[in-house]
């Protein structure tokens, strides 16, 4: 029987329960894989988490679906995407800021299409890639087809994109070319191009976009859309948003908002010299042009550099700032379109049914107000090819309701992303719709694929790690725990550990020390528990330096050789 996807048309009811699928059985077969990942998204855009966007295709996904509330990304664009495609800590695989410098992953280490080729898989991908191997995610990383787009500066016009890993001619000013709808189109020739060579074959397709990656550009029909929706303000966006979000479920009803952190961005941020005043200098100004300068240079008055009380703002800054977050919202809106356009193919294809849809974003909303690209014309329309914007941490923090803290910090607020999960042959009628607590990380991403496929793990080279996470299909059935031993949080010296409800967390601009929070009452990390269960956070705290060590350790191993 084939699914029907209409773009803003209902689904048909989902058909079966999740034993029914495995490899082995004939009337179904192996399952394809649609994974989705958004960039920089927060918690809380999507409107099937309590957005006011609109994202009516992903809402239909969550609807006839699952959505997981406890779902964990590393904080950061690349260790998130090195995780997802590894199933390793982006520690492990030296994909952390301080191993980095080795610009390739282990000699161990495999990429998902590695493990899913034996079994007969196609794998394609179009769209950001951001991870080691020589920047070639067909020579090295395993997939048949690769749209890379490395050019993360320029929505409409990038200057480096790359095909099968050979480089594109630049896209000229001017062009209706849009970043988000090139990467639904190659998509769709890559599934086209399967349907007609390959049929038959499973597929995996990684559609790794963008949006609503800094800079704010979008299409001006999209951003006409959500013109004067935001003029209320961020702190009235935070409370309708919470609102929603107990009302679906997302969060219980006790939570309430964390106050708002104007203290806290991110050390390269351009900074205006009132807020120097008023909180201190946190600008590095012997760095590049863009560090050195402050808001009013480059903006004008309308930036906000932290995020205050909306009614402290100027008539100007207000405006100003409900424009911007009218372009974040029409990046997000806009990626929806595109994401019911790759679905309709899919449905074309007769393959929805049995098409295992995974989306999630890469890390929480960003706070960073940087230049980069061909920097920022002032006098250009806002979201414009010649503008380069960011959202900042006023918006960020609204975006990641009802979580403190922002991309790059390893609080909730940071690494928490959604996970909607949609596969009408493997998840019963019975659950959809459902709300999945049970606690996830992106490396368990590919232990799932593998069991959803029938493939059985194989190890690395002899003496490499096991995969460290967990297959989530028991919560596909039921919610509930998955047994695991830990959730381990990194980046940039910010750190946390996620043991049962339990989780501690430290922050480099918090003079590193540990905090304890229950997140079952405390999702909002505001009732730190450290000094009250002072063994419980000293025996985590010992844990998490366990980890790091093995997994420093694991990444300076060469595995293929003798020790």
């Amino acid at each position: 029987m084939k699914m029907r996807w209409i773009p803003g048309a209902g689904l048909l009811a989902l058909l079966a329960v999740l034993d029914t699928v495995r490899a082995e059985a004939p009337t179904v077969g192996r399952p394809n894989f649609l994974i989705i990942l958004a960039d920089d998204a927060g918690f809380s855009d999507l409107g099937c988490y309590g957005g006011e966007i609109e994202t009516p295709h992903l809402d239909r996904l969550a609807q006839e679906g699952l959505r997981f509330t406890h779902f964990y990304s590393t904080a950061r664009c690349w260790p998130s995407r090195a995780a997802l495609m590894t199933g390793y800590y982006a520690q492990q695989v030296r994909m952390d800021p301080v191993r980095r410098q080795f610009r390739r992953l282990p000699p161990w280490a495999r990429v998902l299409p590695h493990y899913l080729e034996p079994a007969g898989y196609r794998s394609y991908h179009s769209g950001k890639w951001h991870i080691a191997l020589a920047d070639r995610p067909v020579a090295d990383g395993g997939f048949h087809r690769s749209y890379r787009m490395r050019d993360h500066d320029r929505f409409f016009s990038p200057r480096v994109h790359l095909l099968d890993d050979e480089r594109l001619p630049e896209v000229e000013p001017g062009t209706d070319f849009y970043t988000t709808t090139e990467m639904a189109n190659r998509a769709i020739e890559f599934l086209k191009q399967h349907e007609e060579e390959h049929q038959g074959k499973p597929w995996l397709t990684f559609l790794a976009f963008t949006s609503p990656h800094f800079p704010l550009h979008a299409p001006q029909a999209d951003i006409d859309k959500y013109r004067n929706r935001y003029d209320a303000g961020w702190d009235e966006v935070r409370r309708q948003r919470l609102e929603r979000m107990k009302a679906m479920g997302i969060v219980p009803g006790h939570v309430q908002l964390p106050p708002l952190e104007p203290e806290v961005v991110p050390g390269w941020n351009m900074i205006t010299s009132d807020m120097e005043r008023q909180f201190g200098t946190i600008a590095d100004r012997k760095g590049p042009p863009w560090v050195r300068l402050s808001l009013d240079e480059v903006f004008g008055p309308g930036e906000v550099g932290r995020a205050v009380p909306w009614d402290s703002l100027s008539a100007e800054q207000k405006e100003f700032q409900a424009a911007k977050m009218a372009i974040h919202a029409a990046m997000i809106d806009r990626m929806d379109q595109e994401i019911g356009r790759v679905l309709a193919q899919i449905e074309a294809m007769g393959d929805l049914e049995n098409t295992l849809v995974m989306v999630m974003s890469d890390n929480g909303a960003s706070a960073e107000i940087i230049v980069r690209g061909d920097g920022h014309d002032r006098d250009a329309p806002m979201g414009s090819a010649a503008s380069y914007l960011s959202l900042g941490p006023g918006w960020s923090t609204a975006a990641n309701t009802p979580l403190r803290l922002h991309k790059h910090w390893t609080h909730e607020g940071g690494a928490a992303s959604p996970l909607v999960v949609h596969w009408p042959a493997g998840i019963g009628q019975q659950v959809a719709g459902q709300l999945r607590t049970t606690p996830g990380h992106f490396v368990d991403i590919l232990p799932t694929v593998l069991e959803a496929a029938g493939i059985e793990y194989q190890p690395p080279a002899p003496g490499g790690p096991p995969l460290p996470g967990r297959s989530l299909l028991p919560a596909f059935a039921a919610n509930g725990e998955i047994a695991r031993d830990f959730i381990y949080l990194e980046h940039s010296g910010h750190r946390g550990l996620r043991v049962g409800d339990w989780k501690i967390v430290s922050r480099t601009d918090d003079e590193d020390r540990w905090k304890l929070y229950n997140l079952a009452e405390d999702r909002n990390e505001l009732n730190d528990l450290a000094h009250e269960l002072p063994a419980k956070a000293r025996q985590m705290a010992d844990r998490w330096q366990e980890l790091h060590q093995e997994f420093e350790r694991q990444a300076t191993t060469r595995y293929d050789e003798p020790e």
